[in-house]
């Protein structure tokens, strides 16, 4: 197939359109850089110069296309709303670029993106195999700057490795290559209105992350009240709190996925993490 691939320049669409190319997939990949042009040259892929702003674009590229797999999104904390409003309208361009054709569109989901969601959805009754991929909160893997790389530069600035309460709440998590591999079997094979849960580590207690930090930095491991989170650790407190385990075996048995890369303790033991 020839892939439209939103995104396609970043740290999760890099290890996509590897996946997609070595799987034999031609892909042409947004993106609005120079830097990014060369990035998706030197990995064999075509380039679409544009922005998630340009409707048109989106729309004429997703009908020259055999799917699209949309994955750009503007990180944008302090005005997260206005990101969602983006998403929203590429959806509904890239969707529309696809209707009646029976062709894939996989989407990934955000926080509070109900409504990109509902959007996908709707087009899986109007002739688009639309699906959504909610990744794990961790993607974790070579060049992550999520929230575990956040955790550890808390770390080294406090002098201290810390987790909330008991650190029995815990993190779901997946490596950024199963997350590829995931977003491949979508566009391949996965049923209109599909919802598939990229997650390998189901449920990893946060005083196990923290643990390791401290040992690698080697700082001391501590334990901050509830009420401290947000003031210790910022944007990152309410994540940081939160105990939100989640299994993909329904995912992994309707599409024959089977996650493969190391889990997110044996990858920060290799040590990558810590030496920016």
């Amino acid at each position: 197939m020839r892939l439209f691939v939103t995104g396609a320049a970043g740290y999760i669409g890099t290890a996509v359109v590897r996946e997609l190319i070595h799987a034999g997939h031609q892909v042409v990949g947004l993106t609005r850089s120079e830097s990014g042009a060369d990035i998706l040259q030197g990995l064999g892929a075509d380039v679409q110069r544009g922005v998630l702003e340009d409707l048109d674009c989106l729309r004429s590229s997703a009908a020259a296309s055999d799917g699209v797999i949309h994955l750009a999104f503007n990180h944008d904390f302090s005005d997260f709303a206005g990101s969602l409003a983006t998403d929203l309208r590429a959806i509904e361009a890239i969707g529309a670029g696809l209707e009646g054709s029976g062709k894939p569109l996989v989407i990934t989901a955000h926080a509070n993106g109900q409504a990109s969601e509902a959007a996908a959805f709707a087009f899986a009754e109007r002739g688009v195999r639309s699906s959504v991929v909610s990744l794990a909160p961790s993607v974790h893997g070579v060049g992550d700057k999520g929230f575990v790389l956040r955790l550890i530069q808390i770390a080294r600035e406090r002098g201290a490795s810390a987790y909330i309460g008991d650190g029995t709440n815990r993190w779901p998590a997946i490596h950024r290559l199963d997350a590829a591999a995931l977003f491949r079997l979508a566009v391949e094979s996965a049923p209109a209105g599909a919802r598939l849960d990229g997650v390998d580590d189901e449920a990893i207690p946060l005083r196990d992350i923290a643990d390791i930090i401290g040992r690698h930095l080697n700082v001391p491991v501590v334990s901050i009240p509830r009420e401290e989170a947000e003031s210790y650790f910022g944007f990152l407190g309410l994540v940081a709190s939160l105990d939100m385990p989640r299994s993909s075996e329904k995912t992994q048995e309707l599409l024959g996925w089977k996650p493969a890369q190391p889990g997110l303790i044996s990858d920060l033991e290799q040590g990558h993490y810590f030496n920016s």
